[in-house]
């Protein structure tokens, strides 16, 4: 705990969060709001620098005692256009894959999608946070975030959404961040708090698209186009369907630890 003793809460800063934490990073007497990027998220809340954090849903399966807090999540049910896949070739001959650094979750979910679809283990590179996409030397590219919304598509043999291949390929939607808390942190107000601010900020959705259309030089319709229909912000049965077949296939791969029991009291119903 921090010593003004204030819940230390962590998201992301990506256009896909806003209306999850639109009003938390208001003056409150019982938490402050940090941004970071979702790996180092994780990282923090492993650490103890953070209370609850907003993580890929990969990391959430990493360390006993965590928690699902809230059934206000970032997730999809069809094409999500912020996590992409983008070949220089057809995917079902790429050789190598650079990893954009921002998300596990992305990276366990396009691994897992080649694999599975097409077959295909390809050599892992890095794609880091800054580097040109144009400069980066492999077969294909995972680009996640508010950079995978400006991909210029036709300049490539084949795009994936990842979303829109994983609802197409399983039948369900996906899941890719949920509010965990660490073991240990009390939790009694944070339900409430982390499920209405999603309410409060999907009801703010136009103010909010027309305020970070601006900030990213998008026009406003299709700003407004993408909180609304392209994201899911429940954590209901169907997601809690596909999260659970995202952790068994996790764990075929090697990317989770075998032998998540859900704790009792995390929300898994709307």
């Amino acid at each position: 705990m921090a010593q003004d003793e204030r819940l230390r809460i962590g998201a992301v800063s990506y256009l896909n969060t806003k209306p999850l934490i639109d009003g938390l990073d208001s003056e409150s007497d019982h938490w402050r709001l940090e941004l970071d990027l979702p790996s180092r998220l994780a990282d923090r809340l492993e650490e103890g620098t953070l209370d609850v954090a907003l993580i890929p849903s990969i990391a959430y399966w990493r360390t006993p005692g965590y928690r699902i807090v809230s059934n206000a999540c970032i997730g999809c049910r069809g094409p999500v256009l912020s996590v992409k896949i983008v070949g220089h070739r057809p995917l079902a001959q790429i050789e190598s894959l650079a990893l954009d650094e921002g998300s596990r979750t992305s990276i366990a979910l396009a691994r897992i999608l080649l694999k599975e679809r097409l077959g295909v283990t390809p050599e892992l590179k890095s794609f880091p946070i800054g580097q040109p996409l144009e400069e980066v030397e492999a077969d294909a590219v995972l680009v996640i975030g508010d950079r995978a919304m400006h991909i210029e598509e036709d300049r490539f043999a084949e795009v994936w959404d990842l979303g829109e291949e994983w609802v197409r390929w399983s039948g369900l939607p996906f899941v890719f961040a949920m509010w965990v808390a660490r073991p240990g942190v009390p939790t009694e107000l944070l339900e409430t708090v982390l499920s209405e601010a999603r309410d409060r900020g999907c009801r703010a959705i136009d103010t909010i698209a027309a305020r970070e259309a601006e900030r990213m030089g998008w026009p406003l319709e299709r700003c407004r186009r993408y909180l609304r229909e392209h994201l899911h912000f429940t954590l209901g049965p169907d997601e809690w369907s596909g999260l659970q077949y995202f952790y068994d296939l996790a764990v075929r791969e090697g990317f989770a630890p075998a032998g998540w029991v859900p704790h009792p009291s995390e929300v898994v119903v709307p």
